[in-house]
């Protein structure tokens, strides 16, 4: 299938980058949010991106404005649906998903791929609840979007060769690399990733060590680029806790078990740098560890 129009339900950070990239590789991009003020702050953050490139001679001015073009925004799924390709990308809570896909299905077209950019539930579970689960798969960019190369591509059980073949050349399209992953809780980044971090999290909660000795012995000690708390204020606190309950869950294996310090985190609003307070406080001129 020649996909020219793509449909981004979710107008968040991850929404905001995938509308990003999309309109820069040439596709015409309808971007959905059901708030007006999620969208206009998207859109002012893809500007702002692409503004930044521009600046870094990484993108023509010509360039730019015609991706800018390429962007429509609206609260409205009708748009969404008439596209070829649609990627969820909206909270990572399965029954949002679920009530998201079923709005959306009286509006889609016969031949519209769906995908969610979910980065942890099971493909196959959400894709049983649409109309086309050979024509559903999942699409998991890493964020930011517009840095981060690879994206998952993960078959549910009913995905369909030609689907995982359309959704390849996609990939290549927009210039990232797609890795295979098969449809088990958190794919292949999340499932190393995630207990990684929650790992560090106990190693706190045990008093082993601090946010800043942690955090500096990942970077110095392993190579990491950043250490796992501010990596974990990036991600989100809870995104992190919604993705090992994920593998809690589904793997049954207590060594997914959430760190209760981190559960305590997110009951308190501490979430990471969205809410200015996390393992770090953000809220000065450096981040301060709060722990």
């Amino acid at each position: 299938m020649d996909i020219k129009t793509v449909g981004v339900i979710g107008a968040g950070q991850m929404g905001g980058g995938i509308a990003q990239v999309f309109a820069i590789a040439g596709y015409d991009v309808q971007l959905n949010d059901i708030s007006p003020e999620a969208l206009d702050k998207a859109l002012a953050g893809i500007t702002a991106n692409m503004d930044r490139s521009v600046a870094r001679e990484r993108l023509s001015q010509a360039d730019r404005d015609a991706a800018l073009e390429r962007i429509n925004i609206g609260t409205d799924l009708e748009p969404i649906g008439a596209t070829d390709l649609v990627i969820e990308a909206a909270t990572e809570d399965e029954a949002l998903k679920h009530k998201i896909f079923k709005a959306l299905a009286p509006h889609l077209g016969a031949d519209t791929i769906l995908t969610s950019n979910t980065s942890s539930i099971s493909i196959t579970r959400l894709a049983s609840g649409t109309d086309r689960p050979e024509r559903f798969m999942g699409f998991h960019f890493m964020n930011p979007v517009p840095v981060m190369q690879l994206v998952e591509l993960i078959r549910g059980i009913a995905t369909s060769d030609e689907t995982v073949e359309t959704m390849r050349g996609v990939v290549d399209r927009i210039g990232k690399t797609a890795s295979s992953a098969e449809d088990f809780p958190a794919f292949i980044v999340n499932r190393i990733l995630i207990p990684m971090i929650n790992e560090a999290i106990y190693t706190l909660y045990e008093g082993v060590g601090t946010v800043r000795s942690i955090d500096t012995s990942l970077k110095l000690g392993a190579n990491h680029p950043l250490g796992p708390f501010e990596l974990a204020d990036f991600i989100g606190l809870d995104t992190c806790l919604a993705i090992m309950n994920v593998l809690h869950d589904g793997l049954a294996d207590t060594k997914y078990r959430p760190c209760p310090l981190l559960v305590k985190y997110v009951e308190a609003g501490w979430l990471g740098r969205k809410t200015d307070r996390g393992f770090y406080d953000y809220r000065g001129e450096e981040p301060v560890p709060t722990r």
